[in-house]
């Protein structure tokens, strides 16, 4: 059943990054692309889980999981509020990040042996250093990029930002619940991603059906 809800997560996380690819390509927005990689890496880290839930949990899915879910999701989504406000670097930045955040998970030694069910804690097969670290502070920060862009533009997008907000909470209480089964991360993971996408496109869908409808009022 765990499996199944990954998997469901999995396709929804990556048919809501194809929408915001579909975007990017119309308007070329740097924030819509950051944006879909991170929703992508987010769809890649529910089928990971899927994978570990049905094949029994070891070092690859691990390294697949940790590295979409733990290192990339949240610098991602931090990169990409930090384009829709007008920072050049974050584009950049994040490519070269996310070089080495690929790098480190390749390279970081895994050791104990795995439970067949339920996602692997990362201190139980990861030093410290460098992997547990870096996404920690990959994380804090792009959370912290997430929620200040949010706070800061809210006058200007108030439904917007209330989404993805609730999306990034939606995403953490998901993996605070990975204890009690994958299952809950991966209900966790299609919460989010679909409440980060209607944050990130809701504003501009409800300013054209109002343009439409004060087009027909005229």
């Amino acid at each position: 059943m765990d499996a199944l809800l990954a998997f469901a997560a999995a396709l929804i996380a990556l048919r809501l990054a194809g929408g915001l690819a579909r975007r990017w390509r119309a308007a070329r927005r740097p924030e819509l692309l950051l944006w879909a990689w991170s929703l992508a890496a987010y769809a890649v880290a529910a089928a990971a889980i899927a994978w570990g839930e049905a094949a029994q949990w070891d070092a690859r899915a691990f390294r697949v999981y940790y590295l979409t879910g733990a290192l990339l999701t949240a610098p991602l989504l931090g990169a990409g509020s930090l384009a829709l406000t007008g920072v050049r670097r974050a584009a950049p930045a994040t490519l070269a990040y996310a070089g080495l955040a690929i790098g480190v998970a390749i390279a970081m030694p895994v050791h104990g042996a795995f439970a067949r069910h339920g996602i692997p804690a990362a201190q139980d097969h990861l030093r410290f250093l460098p992997a547990r670290m870096l996404a920690i502070v990959a994380n804090v920060a792009g959370t912290l990029a997430v929620v200040a862009v949010a706070l800061r533009s809210l006058r200007r997008r108030p439904l917007g930002n209330v989404l993805i907000v609730l999306g990034v909470a939606a995403a953490a209480a998901g993996s605070g619940t990975a204890g009690l089964g994958a299952g809950g991360a991966a209900v966790g993971i299609a919460v989010g991603a679909a409440l980060l996408y209607a944050g990130f496109v809701a504003p501009a869908t409800f300013s054209g059906l109002l343009t439409r409808s004060l087009r027909k009022r005229l």
